[in-house]
């Protein structure tokens, strides 16, 4: 909890890898987050080492020794579940969710179904597979549409589809990422995130852009994007939504800490939109300001998610 995080004895903490960089492609953004968190684990006493992740890693963990690894790998091959089965084979406790779960959490089309099947609210969507099945998409869910490819994060390969004539380029554009292509029902709302940490919703946050939807420049690099926390809802509507939002975080078995991405529509009715198990730790990130809401030091944050490192393969 937010008032144990303060607790946390740093010094004890061992030798830690602080993995960043990688090869998808959010590595810009991974580089920065890797940068602040090394910097904040310094500044609290940890013993802690930058390492940018490439096909040496196995032999970089093997000879330095390290007891607890902070996974800070944004995108594929370090938040899908294989740079966390490496770690449980090699029996190094880490940060964040687990292998199933950051693997479904990364495919944004089973973490879909997985709501879906418990009940739980996310916009209506089609798989893309074809010129035929864009056509099919425009049909049964209308315009405008969001083009996704499944396996990207920070809004990588997506559109906003408003045309017939802009649907065909879009699903090309997601293509272009590998492997699936939804094309998602546009829910014109305020968008929401809700910060996990220990069991815990943190304050959340409203998005406000001038942009056609929160993509990757209004995350990283437009000066114009607002950042409302308090959020402005009604605090039964915010312990609603907290609610819904542990229940879409715990659905696809993650844990530690993450992110609740969510959209509210005119009516007040909220639709699922994402997990990410791990978010940036950027100066425009958003768990850190929420953090910060509840009286939580950026400092404080990283050392908290440090200390819940684990293997789930292990006795603890």
């Amino acid at each position: 909890m937010v008032s144990d995080a303060k607790k946390v004895d740093a010094g004890r903490l061992g030798k830690v890898a602080v993995l960043m960089g990688g090869l998808s492609a959010e590595r810009e953004i991974s580089l920065l987050s890797g940068g602040a968190v090394l910097k904040a684990l310094k500044s609290k006493g940890v013993d802690a080492h930058g390492i940018d992740v490439d096909t040496d890693i196995v032999s970089e963990l093997l000879n330095d020794n390290y007891e607890r690894a902070f996974i800070i790998l944004h995108g594929r091959g370090g938040e899908d579940g294989t740079m966390q089965g490496l770690l449980e084979l090699m029996s190094v406790p880490y940060t964040g969710s687990g292998v199933m779960a950051s693997s479904l959490a990364m495919d944004k089309l089973k973490t879909k179904q997985i709501w879906l099947a418990m009940g739980l609210p996310t916009p209506e969507f089609c798989i893309l597979d074809s010129e035929k099945s864009c056509q099919q998409a425009v049909e049964r869910l209308s315009l405008p549409l969001i083009i996704k490819p499944v396996l990207e994060g920070s809004s990588i390969g997506m559109s906003k589809v408003e045309r017939e004539d802009e649907m065909i380029p879009a699903w090309q554009k997601a293509q272009q990422c590998g492997g699936t292509v939804i094309a998602e029902r546009w829910v014109e709302g305020d968008e929401y995130t809700a910060a996990m940490l220990d069991d815990q919703v943190l304050p959340m946050i409203k998005l406000k852009t001038s942009h056609k939807f929160y993509d990757y420049d209004a995350k990283y690099e437009a000066n114009d994007t607002q950042y409302i926390c308090p959020c402005g809802l009604s605090e039964e509507q915010e312990a609603d939504f907290a609610v819904l939002a542990a229940q879409a975080f715990n659905a696809v078995g993650a844990s530690s800490w993450g992110r609740v991405d969510f959209m509210v529509d005119e009516h007040g009715q909220p639709w699922l939109i994402e997990v990410n198990t791990v978010p940036g730790m950027t100066s425009h990130s958003l768990v850190p300001m929420a953090a910060k809401q509840a009286g939580l030091s950026f400092e404080e944050l990283v050392v908290k998610i440090l200390s819940m490192a684990k293997c789930e393969q292990r006795p603890q």
